[in-house]
Parts: structure tokens; sequence; C-alpha cells
């Protein structure tokens, strides 16, 4: 082994040294073999990356899939059809800039799962200190529950429109709830099935919206422009703070970090590291291109149907799909393409929720429950108020849109706590290695997150301007904001910290077993 090997290796977890009792994101015998990972690296090769190979990057091929679900939640879609609605083409080029902003803060989480074999809450219960850990994980499960009540909500809509109204919005989410059995029954088949229906749910996405796309013949030519030529007025900049804050889901960073767990890698080996780190680049710019065009169709098919119309301000959701076929209707079932679109989107968010669900309690609390007792308590965590939600608001729209919009709010109040954390450490060296990313990377990364909390902020203030009202509700916000923001700094001034300690305390001890 070369002198200077251990000063170059990435660090080793106790996954690895065989720290034992603690709770990992999938055990040794669940995880997807990949070719090569076996072998044995010559002398002086235990830092190279084996070439390229298709069929290596096919058996990487499926966590950035799952991920690119989470862009394509039903908040997502609502968010989608509002923006076309009221905004026309003009905010298409936010969508495909806000998706590549998404891209780079889940390269971010998969690198850091990759380089370091934990995943995000596993890491921030070590690092942090028990209040502000605990602080984070209730944090995280509020932003899960609150993703959780819309994909649920939005496959129930889905479940009524296919049934005529039949089955009412209650018992949709009763239906809905019972896919974290479903989750659980596929996982006794292997990673690599559970990936495979994904991917179905993924396709059938694209064809019901493509479907929709090619009946309502959108302008190609304002599209384009919609794409290539930024655009932004007054009256469109709720549509466009929409489109932005919709893409970053703070459950999501937490999920992508331990998805990328599920492929064997050869922690030794800087060489193996790297490669999935390329492989997983590879197939999550793929899975999101994907989920940028569906995102696409689905505004395009709203700007051609209602841009510049009477009831543009008034569609969500719940009447998305009757206005379609109002509109386009005859002998065109869009109403039913709208509803099965929507179906797999609701379907499919709801059990990457409750995946993200048991890595987010397992992570931060080291809790080794059962599979299926992990995904029995995380999904009741977002189904008791979700049914609370559907028995109030089943025949009113209007106050589904609202909730919408409270439950948006709640998205955008967690961001800063999964979005600082993460660049926190994969900007550490103690904990990254030789995967630290670099400065220009690391300006960038900040750069992209703090517009991406100002914008948020943004909303937040517009909100609450028009919801607060009354001396006590506004002491109460006051308070809140101002512990709010104190958190947010304590978060920043930690990777302040970080930085400076660089140079000045020596690295972390290696263990290394050979190559």
């Amino acid at each position: 082994m070369p002198a200077n090997e251990e000063q170059q290796q990435p660090f080793l977890t106790n996954a690895e040294d065989g720290g034992g009792g603690e709770e990992t994101a999938y055990e040794s015998d669940e995880k997807v073999h990949v070719i090569g990972v076996d072998d044995a690296a010559p002398d002086g090769d235990w830092a190279k990356t084996p070439p390229f190979s298709w069929k290596k990057l096919w058996l990487f091929t499926g966590p950035g899939f799952l991920m690119s679900i989470a862009f394509l939640d039903p908040g997502n879609l609502e968010g989608d059809l509002q923006a076309g609605a009221i905004a026309g083409y003009s905010l298409l080029w936010l969508l495909l800039w806000a998706t590549a902003m998404g891209l780079l803060v889940q390269l971010l989480s998969a690198r850091l799962g990759v380089a370091t074999g934990r995943h995000l809450a596993e890491l921030c219960r070590e690092e942090y200190p028990n209040w502000a850990r605990l602080l984070l994980w209730v944090m995280a499960e509020l932003a899960l529950i609150g993703a959780d009540i819309q994909e649920v909500i939005g496959s129930a809509i889905a479940i009524k429109i296919l049934s005529n109204g039949a089955v009412p919005l209650w018992a949709g989410v009763i239906i809905t709830a019972c896919d974290c059995f479903i989750l659980l029954f596929l996982e006794n088949y292997g990673v690599r099935k559970l990936e495979a229906i994904f991917a179905v749910l993924i396709a059938t996405m694209a064809v019901s919206f493509a479907w929709m796309f090619g009946e309502t013949k959108p302008n190609g030519v304002e599209l384009l422009e919609g794409i290539l030529i930024p655009k932004l007025s007054s009256k469109t900049i709720q549509q466009a703070v929409g489109v932005v804050g919709c893409i970053i889901m703070p459950h999501n960073v937490f999920l992508h970090s331990a998805l990328v767990q599920s492929r064997e890698i050869d922690q030794r080996k800087i060489g193996r590291i790297r490669e999935a780190i390329n492989y997983y680049s590879i197939e999550s710019t793929i899975a999101l291109a994907i989920s940028f065009v569906i995102n696409l169709f689905v505004t395009t098919v709203f700007a051609k149907a209602f841009y510049g119309t009477e009831i543009a301000n008034s569609i969500g959701l719940g009447n998305a799909g009757q206005y379609l076929q109002e509109k386009f209707g005859g002998g065109i079932p869009i109403l039913y393409i709208w509803g099965i679109g929507l179906l797999a989107a609701g379907q499919s968010s709801t059990i990457t929720g409750t995946y993200a669900g048991q890595f987010i309690m397992g992570g931060f609390l080291n809790m080794r429950l059962k599979k299926w007792l992990r995904a029995l308590i995380t999904r009741s965590c977002a189904i008791i108020p979700t049914m609370i939600v559907a028995l109030a608001f089943d025949a009113s729209d209007d106050m589904l849109d609202v909730l919408n919009e409270w439950l948006n709010v709640l998205q955008s109040v967690q961001i800063p706590f999964a979005l600082i954390p993460l660049l926190c450490l994969v900007s550490k060296e103690e904990i990254m290695g030789v995967f630290k990313i670099g400065p220009v990377l690391q300006t960038v990364s900040w750069l992209v997150a703090a517009l991406v909390i100002v914008i948020n902020g943004y909303l937040l203030v517009e909100f609450f301007s028009s919801e607060v009202d009354g001396l006590l509700f506004t002491s109460v916000v006051a308070v809140l904001t101002a512990a709010y923001v104190a958190f947010i700094i304590y978060l920043i001034s930690r990777r302040i910290t970080f930085s400076k300690l660089f140079g000045l305390l020596p690295a972390k001890k290696i263990t290394t077993t050979g190559s």
C-alpha cells in the first residue's frame, strides 16, 4: 500500500469498520450486487476509476428515478397547472432552471451517501447535539407529513375522478393508506423489483400527460420561447415562487442519500466510490430530465386550455379534470386520462414518502424497528391528519386549495433544515475525505441554497401578511419567526466553525484493511 494512501482514502464509517448495533439504510443481503465489486485491485490501483460500462449503469439505475418522483407529486402537478393557467408559457424557463437547481441538491445528497456509507439523517444524529438533532428530526417529520397529506389527497382525488364520484375523498384516503403494505410486500422481492414498479408508475404519468399534450396541441413556438426566453411580471410572481418552491422537497434530500446505499460498493477503494458517484450522477440527470418533460406537459396543457380565461385563477387539483373535460370533451376521455396520471403520481409519491419516513426516523433516532412497524408508524403520522382533512373538506375544492397553500408554506419553512446540514456535511473534510466538494461547487451550492431560501422566505412573508390578523396571532408568529431565524443562524455558524477548524485540527485517523 502506498505510504500516502492513508491520507488520501475516504474515511471509513461504523458501517464499514464493524461498528455494531446501529440503524442502517440497507442490510448487506438487501443490496444489489454490482459486477466487479469483489475484484481485488492490483497494487497501486485502489484509486483508479474503472472504465464506463453500460451494464454497470443499468445496475446503478433506480435510486435516481425513485428520487425524481418527488418532482412529480400532486403538489408539483398543482403548481404546474396553476403556473400554466395563470402565466401561460412564460414560466417554462423557470421550471427548467428550478429542475437544474433541484438536480444539484440531489447530486450532493447522493454524493454524501456514497462517500460516507451513511445517509443524511444518520450523519445529522452524529454531528449535532441532542437538542439540535431532535429539532431537525421534528422539522423533517413535519415536512414529510405536509408532503404526505398533499400526496394522499391527490391520490384520493384521482380515485374519486376514476370512480365517477362513487368513492368519496375519505374512502380514497383509506385506499391510499394501504400503499405502505404494498411497499412492504414489494420489498420482500428485492430492491430491483420495487424500482421496476416505480418505473411503471413514472411511465404511466409520462404516457397520460403526453397524451393530453398531444390532444390539446399547445403552440410549439410559444413553448420554445417560454423555455429559452426568461420572462417575469408582477402578475406571475406568485406562480414563479411556487414553481421554484415546490422543486426542493426536504424529505427527498434525506431520501436520496439513503437510496444510493442500495448498491454494493467497496468503501475502501476511492475508484469504486468515484465510479458509483459518476453512475448515480448520470442516472439522476436522466431521471430529472424525464420529470422536467412531464411537468412541461402539464404546464403547457393548462396554458393552452385556460391562460387568459376567467376561470384561470380558480383551477386546482380538485376541479382541473372537470374543466379539461368541458374544454376538450366530446369523444376524448381527457378527464380519465388526467385521473390516471394523477393517481400514478399520488400512489408513487406516497410510497416513496413512506420510504423516506423510515430512513428519517431510523437515522435520527437510531431505531432498529421491524420494517412493517416503522412503515406503520410513518404512515399513521400522515394518514390521521389527512383523514381529518378529507372528512372536513370532501365537498369543497376551494378549501382544498386553501389547505394546499398552507401545506406549501409548511414545506417552505422546512427547506433550510435539510439544505444547510447537507451543504455543511458535503463541505467537511472530516466527513467526506477526498470527496469533499471544492470551493467553486461550494460557492454555487450555497448561492442556490440562499436563492431557494430567499424565494421561499418571500412566499412566507406574502402568505402571512395576508393571513395574520390580531395582536395575539401576530405576537406568536413574531416569536416563532425569531426562533426560526436563530436556528438557521446556528446551523450556518456551525459550518463557519468547521471551516475555521480545517488545517488547525488533525484529521480523524483512517483505519484500512487494505485494498
